[in-house]
C-alpha cells in the first residue's frame, strides 16, 4: 500500500509542478521512447542476471506491495512457540520433540503457532538446529558459526534480487540518454521541417532523458530499497531465534532463552517482558 501512495507522489509533484508551470503534458507521451528504454533495459536486466535471479526478482517484487510478516504479532508467536518447545526439552529431554522435529506439520507445538507454520524457511531453520541439538554431535560453538554461515548465506541469497534491481536502476538514465540521442538523430533529418515541428521533435528527444531518470530514482530504485529494508526483517528474525537456541543450548531456563531471543528483535516490533509473559501463559 505504502509503495503505490509514494509512486502517487512521485508521479504528482513531478507532473504538478511541470503541468503548474504551463507544461503541456501531451508531449511526454512518447511510447516510441518508451519501447527504446524500457526494451533495451529489459534486455539488459535479462542478459545480466540468471534465471534464479530473475526469478527470485519477481517474487520479491510481489512482496513490496504487501505489509512485513515480521511485526510483533508474528514475533509473540514465534517466541511462544519457542517457549513451549524449551519447556517440553526441559521437562521430557530432548528425544521429546523428536516427532515434532520430523513432522513439523503433524505437530501440536507448530499448529499452535500456524503463522509460523506457514512460513517453510521458518521452520526449516527451527526444525534443522533442534535436529543437530538432539543429536550432541556438535557443541555450542560449532552450531552457533554454523548459524552464522546459514543466516549470512541467507543474507546473501536474498540480497540478489537488491543487488539485480539496483544496477538496473543505474542502468536506466543510461537508456534514457539513447532514447534521446534517437530523437535527435530523428530531428537531423528532419532540419527541412519547420520551427514548431523541430521544436516539438526536441522536446520529444529530451523527453527520454527525462524518462530515464524519472524511472531510475523515482521507481526503480525505491523498490530495491524496500526489497533491503525487507530483506534486513527477515534476516533479524532468523538472529533472533539463534539467540534463543543457542541460550537454551547454554543451559538457560526457557523464559531466559526466549528473553535472549526478545532482546535481538528491533525496537518497532519488539514486544515487551510483560506483554511477552502474558501471552506466553494465555497460549500453554
Amino acid at each position: 500500500m505504502f509503495p503505490i501512495i509514494g509512486y502517487i507522489v512521485v508521479v504528482g509533484g513531478i507532473l504538478g509542478g511541470y503541468l503548474g508551470s504551463g507544461g503541456h503534458i501531451g508531449i511526454l507521451i512518447q511510447p516510441f521512447e518508451m519501447i527504446i528504454i524500457f526494451g533495451g533495459a529489459l534486455g539488459a536486466f535479462i542478459v545480466s542476471n540468471s534465471p534464479k535471479v530473475l526469478k527470485a526478482t519477481a517474487g520479491g517484487l510481489g512482496n513490496v506491495f504487501k505489509s512485513s510478516k515480521y511485526n510483533k504479532e508474528f514475533y509473540l508467536e514465534t517466541l511462544t512457540l519457542l517457549s513451549k518447545i524449551f519447556v517440553k526439552m526441559r521437562q521430557n529431554g530432548l528425544l521429546s520433540i523428536e516427532g515434532d522435529i520430523e513432522s513439523p506439520e503433524q505437530s501440536e507445538l507448530f499448529k499452535s503457532a500456524p503463522k509460523v507454520l506457514a512460513d517453510h524457511h521458518a521452520v526449516e531453520f527451527i526444525t534443522d538446529y533442534l535436529r543437530l541439538m538432539s543429536s550432541g554431535s556438535l557443541d555450542v560453538h560449532q552450531i552457533d558459526n554454523l548459524m552464522d554461515i546459514d543466516i549470512d548465506t541467507h543474507h546473501e541469497e536474498g540480497y540478489l534480487p537488491v543487488s539485480a534491481l539496483s544496477k538496473l536502476a543505474d542502468g536506466m538514465p543510461a537508456f534514457g540518454i539513447v532514447a534521446a540521442v534517437m530523437g535527435v538523430v530523428h530531428t537531423m533529418e528532419s532540419l527541412d521541417k519547420p520551427q514548431e515541428v523541430l521544436g516539438a521533435l526536441i522536446a520529444a528527444a529530451l523527453v527520454g532523458t527525462f524518462l530515464g531518470i524519472l524511472i531510475s530514482y523515482g521507481f526503480i530504485a525505491p523498490l530495491a530499497g524496500n526489497l533491503e529494508q525487507k530483506l534486513g526483517e527477515s534476516t533479524k528474525y532468523y538472529q533472533s531465534i539463534k539467540a534463543a537456541l543457542i541460550a537454551t543450548m547454554n543451559g538457560y531456563a526457557p523464559p531466559t532463552a526466549v528473553e535472549f531471543a526478545r532482546k535481538v528483535m528491533f525496537s518497532t516490533e519488539r514486544p515487551h517482558f510483560a506483554e511477552l509473559e502474558e501471552h506466553i501463559k494465555a497460549n500453554k
